[in-house]
């Protein structure tokens, strides 16, 4: 039993997933997702929390399961059954030094070259599962750093939702929640006239909020 890990990531504007290539056959050089076998001492999900702990050095994250794989010939090697996850972190979190480490780099979704075994598939699970939950959950706060403009926001749902969104009904429905935050503090690096910058209050949002956009 193995847990396979799919990490996106948000930046320049495009949702961007991490993979790397395998170092072990069969595969041994085909580009995949960073996965690795359950331990004896532990469950399903402590196993994808240490290994993308590994991988990121990251201990707090978004993290959903996709689902289970178990094709017979899904693994020539020999017969292994995995869960894969879906996490979600901010790429500015990312230490590049770990990029080096662990061999692996992030590509764009739409630059996605084929994965090996069944990752395609996985992934494609898994950004369906993003689609369906970021009009009631508020995902795209895990992809952002803590200070974020509203184009910033608009851009990961674009990105996830892979279409565009009319920036004034966003907007509109976006500052009717009183758990995204206006700062007074501007943005003057990526805005020429200089953006309001936002946050998200954790405290301010409740698991009975309604978020729908």
């Amino acid at each position: 039993m193995s847990v396979d890990c799919i990490v996106f990531g948000f930046d320049e504007g495009k949702l961007k997933l991490l993979i790397g290539r395998r170092q072990m056959d069969p595969g041994r050089g085909e580009w995949s997702l960073y996965g690795g076998f359950v331990r004896d001492d532990e469950g399903l999900e402590e196993a994808a929390h240490r290994t993308l702990q590994e991988l990121t050095g990251l201990k707090k994250m978004y993290l959903k399961q996709v689902g289970a794989f178990g094709a017979i010939d899904r693994d020539p090697g020999e017969r292994v059954i995995t869960v894969a996850y879906c996490a979600l972190i901010n790429v500015k979190d990312y230490d590049s030094r770990l990029l080096e480490e662990h061999q692996v780099k992030w590509v764009s979704l739409d630059e996605m070259p084929t994965l090996y075994s069944d990752h395609s598939e996985m992934v494609r699970k898994a950004l369906n599962l993003l689609r369906r939950r970021i009009a009631t959950e508020p995902l795209s706060f895990n992809l952002l750093p803590d200070l974020f403009t509203l184009t910033q926001l608009q851009k990961v749902y674009e990105a996830i939702l892979g279409s565009e969104i009319d920036k004034r009904n966003f907007r509109k429905r976006i500052k009717a929640f009183d758990f995204i935050e206006k700062t007074e503090l501007i943005d003057k690096l990526t805005s020429k006239r200089g953006a309001a910058l936002y946050r998200f209050n954790k405290k301010a949002y409740g698991a009975d909020t309604t978020f729908k956009l």
